[in-house]
């Protein structure tokens, strides 16, 4: 069959999909790609006969180019003679779903990674965001989320012909490593860090969304009573500067290390002790799986997706609400007991294993072979 892959930026298929089409062609079928090609698309597609159609999407849905994207995409589509369309994330799905209303030839799979509405989301999310996926669920053959809670506002409220709960877009478990002591030491000594010091880590874009304001203000209680503790925030984005001045106003530079955009988070999370998660708003965050297939215990929100991979006293804490005391106590409670930290990191090595690009495309073979008959 002819199935095209729809994104909003090219980013997320060389992020998270790239195992997903080379599955989908070792079925012998034929994949092409449409997206905002903002990054180079993978070349192992490519070698492989994709083709890329650049498409004119941006992430604000009201931007006047997404309506000349709807019209590029309508005509691929029909031109293209496309079997199967599987889209990704809000905007490119809205987009690629109206495109395909009057194509009933045309099987369409969304995927959706984390709906805008949610429980605790501002009203404003779901006077807008709703009903739109309430109404183009009526034109979605097969509707898969990665959460509990998106699976049951789909399978209560949604018109989609089919449903499937699927555990995220699969994690690369040989990418993460459960460091020896000697190997997490010389990491240490490679970074600069001290071989004694309490490392806890977040990767994550620094914004609203992540609220590492959060954690700021909780490395106050954390270095009072760990005097050698570090959290590492990994990554950029629109709040930097905020948290900058927020660290300098706490006193705590030397206690937070603004690492920027990084791309060897996996070693920084083997040299670290404890992963954390302020965010107020999941899908389902790879920054915790690839946590947990490092075995660090974690301390997390308690926000969708993460409520998902996280079970209270099994494998980290689960904190309720903004409250920086809580977070400092449950990280303290961690650095005081090393025969807890060690229970949940191999709660984490069992769990993650659902997890994995493995068990997830396995799932897909199946979800896959009984739709594109």
């Amino acid at each position: 069959m002819r199935i095209l892959y729809v994104s909003t930026i090219s980013a997320t298929i060389n992020a998270f999909l790239i195992p997903h089409i080379h599955l989908l062609l070792d079925l012998g079928h034929t994949v092409d790609m449409a997206c905002n090609v903002k990054d180079p698309i993978d070349p192992s597609l490519l070698e492989r006969g994709c083709r890329v159609f650049p498409m004119s999407f941006q992430r604000s849905p009201l931007k006047k180019s997404n309506y000349a994207a709807y019209q590029s995409l309508k005509q691929l589509i029909s031109e293209g003679k496309y079997d199967c369309v599987h889209t990704h994330t809000p905007v490119a799905s809205t987009v690629t779903r109206l495109a395909c209303r009057n194509m009933p030839d045309v099987k369409v799979i969304y995927t959706a990674h984390g709906f805008h509405f949610f429980e605790g989301a501002p009203r404003k999310n779901w006077l807008i965001y709703y009903p739109v996926e309430k109404w183009l669920s009526g034109y979605t053959d097969l509707l898969i989320t990665m959460n509990s809670e998106d699976y049951g506002q789909a399978k209560k409220r949604f018109h989609a012909k089919a449903g499937r709960f699927v555990k995220g877009v699969g994690v690369n478990l040989d990418k993460y490593v459960v460091p020896s002591e000697n190997e997490k030491q010389k990491l240490r000594q490679e970074y600069g860090f001290a071989s004694e010091a309490f490392i806890l880590v977040y990767p994550a874009e620094l914004s609203y969304r992540k609220h590492q304001d959060l954690l700021i203000e909780a490395m106050v209680g954390v270095a009072k009573n760990i005097p050698n503790s570090k959290l590492l925030l990994v990554g950029d984005g629109p709040s930097e500067e905020d948290y900058r001045q927020l660290i300098s106003e706490r006193q705590l530079e030397n206690h937070i290390v603004l690492m920027g955009y990084r791309k060897d988070v996996a070693k920084l999370l083997m040299l670290s002790d404890v992963a954390v998660s302020s965010s107020r708003q999941e899908g389902l965050p790879v920054n915790v799986m690839e946590a947990m297939a490092t075995g660090l215990p974690l301390v997390v929100s308690n926000c969708r997706g993460n409520r998902d991979l996280v079970k209270d006293g099994r494998n980290g804490y689960v904190i309720t609400g903004d409250s920086p005391e809580t977070y400092a106590e449950k990280i303290g409670q961690l650095y005081k007991d090393a025969n807890v930290r060690e229970m949940m990191k191999h709660a984490n090595l069992t769990d993650i294993q659902h997890y994995s690009t493995e068990s997830v495309l396995k799932e897909m073979e199946i979800i896959y072979k009984e739709l594109l008959v």
